[in-house]
């Protein structure tokens, strides 16, 4: 099946949880089975090491990182025009850019770029040359000479560069000649066999003769012991004194300096006031090695495209990759609460109140009669079991609890000893720094004008939560101050007593607690029991107080 080149991203939301990576896999995976067009899991934040051990368990690739959706340059219409060897004669150059229909060719050397030309540089060239000796000074090859003119070498090598002397019409006599003639000129000639010959003796590196004339075998070998080139060629010699000087070679006559390039990555909106500044119709484009890819031109603007995006486990604004509002969203799966994404047009959302991400897309194979390979299975799993605290959590439904029964079969594990291995890994946060550990499985939301972060940890062992919690603590007020956030929360939950401890900062947030919990918090600290839920508990109880307030 013939793909689009279009890419649809399915991603989830920053700081991404098991659910939210095994959901952007799995879905992808689906939609690639299910479409024509392409799709590519993606990330917007780093991997857990819950969520790594899942990975690596199954075998499974992290998606690709992407930090940014704003709209790129690889996102227009790039002209793949190949880039032109400095040796090109100005007349080649202007035959390509007539047959490509651009004005601008970008010389290249091994791919990197060098500099760049146009028909205003060819035509200021053609216009502006009046020194007979130009062909000399900018080394010109004899295969540009032989080719701009249409000529055929008769004698002499065809390799090589002009490098030395002038060039000049042999109109007169031949004693004429004698006082014009330099060693190493090129002469410009007609069938005048005393011209010819003088020409020769006066040591011209090359004699041209132009017209439909046949050469006397003398004159060849004369030219031969000389050590002289002969170029015929059925262009009359007005033809070929105008032809010449474009045989030239571009990379002498390019811009080199200052030049204004871009980068595939670079973003639209950085770039577009350069190009409005710019008289530039055409701008070479590199990639992040500096090798020429092709042009770009303002018109180009006009076809860039969006990235397009499938949400998966969020929409929240706050949640969201950055630069979600330069992005076309295509759908959302989730099961959480309806939050703050807006689209342009009507999108297919899907939102279920279940336990998981996973358990939707889960549904969607079946519905689709696609069969889950058992890799896929295996990390829709772990997401349902980690995002359900092993079927603990108030969020758990009956659904839950039968997807996992179907996808421990297909992927073969045991759902205990899984849940166990993720868990033990997910909390086994030694090599972190604290502020990694708080933004591990870390979402914001906005409620009225209160921005609110809560992150959870999960584990089975009360000593690990104890640890981190020695950890944490110092840290809350800087992520409070670095995540711009009135309040911030950080459940330590305790898989087997099915409770979670409290850690807190920001000016209200105790009173928050108090109010959502009706539990005396103090001194920073909580405990909650039966508390093990954000989605379920925790957010509905604080936003709640706060909307109170």
């Amino acid at each position: 099946m013939e793909k689009n080149e279009k890419v649809t991203y399915v991603i989830g939301h920053k700081n991404p949880d098991t659910d939210a990576i095994a959901a952007s896999i799995a879905y992808a995976n689906l939609k690639n089975l299910t479409s024509k067009q392409r799709y590519e899991a993606m990330r917007c934040g780093n991997i857990s090491s819950e969520t790594q051990y899942v990975l690596d368990r199954f075998n499974v690739k992290a998606p690709h990182f992407i930090g940014d959706v704003r709209t790129q340059v690889k996102d227009m219409e790039i002209r793949t025009l190949p880039g032109i060897s400095g040796e090109m004669s100005l007349k080649e150059a202007w035959i390509t850019m007539k047959e490509n229909n651009v004005v601008t060719l970008c010389i290249t050397e091994r791919k990197q770029l060098l500099g760049l030309i146009t028909t205003g540089d060819i035509v200021e060239t053609n216009m502006a040359v009046y020194d007979s000796d130009m062909l000399s000074r900018t080394h010109t090859s004899f295969v540009n000479i032989v080719q701009t003119i249409d000529g055929t070498m008769v004698s002499g090598e065809l390799s090589g560069t002009f490098d030395k002397g002038k060039v000049l019409i042999g109109a007169g006599n031949a004693a004429q000649l004698e006082e014009f003639i330099n060693e190493g000129d090129i002469v410009l000639l007609g069938n005048r066999y005393e011209a010819q010959l003088c020409s020769i003796e006066m040591g011209a590196s090359v004699i041209i003769v132009c017209g439909r004339y046949d050469l006397s075998p003398s004159i060849i070998k004369f030219a031969e012991e000389k050590n002289c080139r002969i170029i015929t060629t059925h262009h009359d010699t007005f033809t070929v004194a105008r032809l010449i000087n474009m045989s030239m070679p571009v990379g002498e006559f390019m811009k080199c300096n200052n030049l204004i390039t871009f980068r595939l990555d670079d973003y639209i909106e950085d770039i577009k006031p350069i190009m409005a500044e710019t008289r530039h119709r055409y701008f070479p484009v590199t990639d992040s090695k500096g090798n020429y890819i092709g042009m770009v031109s303002r018109r180009n603007f006009l076809g860039a495209s969006k990235k397009r995006l499938i949400l998966v486990d969020h929409n929240e604004k706050s949640q969201a990759v950055q630069g979600i509002e330069a992005a076309e969203i295509a759908e959302i799966i989730d099961h959480h609460r309806i939050g703050t994404i807006n689209t342009g047009k009507p999108i297919y959302f899907r939102n279920q109140p279940v336990g998981s991400s996973c358990t939707i897309i889960y549904t969607m194979y079946l519905e689709a009669g696609i069969e889950i390979p058992p890799q896929i299975a295996g990390i829709m799993l772990s997401a349902i079991i980690s995002d359900t605290l092993m079927y603990r959590s108030p969020t758990c439904t009956q659904i839950d609890r039968n997807a996992g029964a179907v996808l421990a079969v297909i992927a073969n594990v045991n759902e205990e000893e899984l849940a166990r291995a993720m868990f033990s890994a997910g909390s086994n946060l030694s090599n972190k720094t604290p502020s990694e550990i708080i933004h591990q499985d870390f979402k914001k939301f906005s409620v009225g004008d209160t921005t609110i972060g809560i992150g959870q940890i999960s584990s089975m062992d009360v000593n690990e939560l104890h640890n981190i919690k020695e950890r944490i603590v110092p840290e809350l007020e800087n992520a409070l101050n670095n995540d711009k956030l009135d309040m911030i929360f950080i459940m330590l939950t305790n898989i087997i007593k099915e409770s979670s401890e409290i850690i807190y900062a920001g000016a209200n947030a105790e009173r928050i607690l108090e109010v959502g919990f009706g539990a005396a918090a103090r001194h920073g600290h909580v405990t909650l029991n039966g508390v093990v839920s954000r989605k379920k508990q925790m957010l509905p109880a604080v936003t709640s107080a706060i909307s109170g307030e």
